[in-house]
């Protein structure tokens, strides 16, 4: 029940975009219910704060965590930047896909205690993107190099939670495979589908 002194919330009828901050007053709930998300592209500064918010969820207890999902691409070290937070934490992390998962964070959504999507959410198994590459020659070769290395990590990564050849993830990753959340958890990457029944 509202006061009539107390400023009135709109409802959710044109959510922000996924570049816009979310507001105040929600971020602050989902924190209270140790929920954290992560949307669009994720970059180098998106990443940060995801870190940060599951760390200190993990500083304040032992219960599960929840980083919801809206992340199709992004840059591989980002990804890899939230996974070590991931690895560090002693709270169990659920991951929940809530529209679409791909490229750079299948690493995030891989490095999970447990996974999960919305009916309607897709995974899409696609190499990340290399991040722009200047310099000198010398420059530009160790920074490929270092773009395959982590490539490779993801491949080995997703191969070790799904339980396939990683020869097959190498593949599917190439060809830009799209799952839905039943095709996911057939494949391995999701553990259940939330809400209902997929087939």
């Amino acid at each position: 029940m509202r006061l009539d002194n107390e400023p009135s919330r709109p409802p959710f009828e044109n959510p922000p975009p996924p570049d816009e901050p979310m507001a105040h007053w929600l971020a602050e709930r989902l924190f209270d219910r140790r929920i954290v998300l992560l949307r669009g592209p994720l970059t180098g500064a998106a990443a940060s704060q995801a870190a940060a918010a599951l760390l200190t969820l993990d500083a304040l207890g032992t219960e599960p965590v929840q980083l919801h999902l809206a992340v199709p691409d992004g840059e591989l070290p980002a990804a890899y930047a939230v996974v070590d937070a991931v690895d560090a934490m002693r709270a169990p992390l659920h991951a929940v896909v809530t529209s679409e998962v791909g490229g750079a964070a299948l690493a995030v959504l891989a490095a999970a205690d447990r996974r999960l999507a919305y009916r309607h959410a897709r995974v899409r198994l696609a190499e990340p993107r290399a991040a722009g590459m200047a310099g000198t020659a010398s420059q530009v070769a160790a920074a490929a190099g270092q773009y395959l290395r982590e490539l490779e990590e993801l491949a080995l990564r997703l191969a070790e939670v799904t339980g396939r050849p990683r020869s097959r993830v190498e593949d599917d990753l190439a060809a830009g495979r799209v799952l839905t959340a039943a095709e996911a958890r057939e494949y391995g990457l999701i553990d259940e589908v939330v809400g209902g029944a997929t087939g």
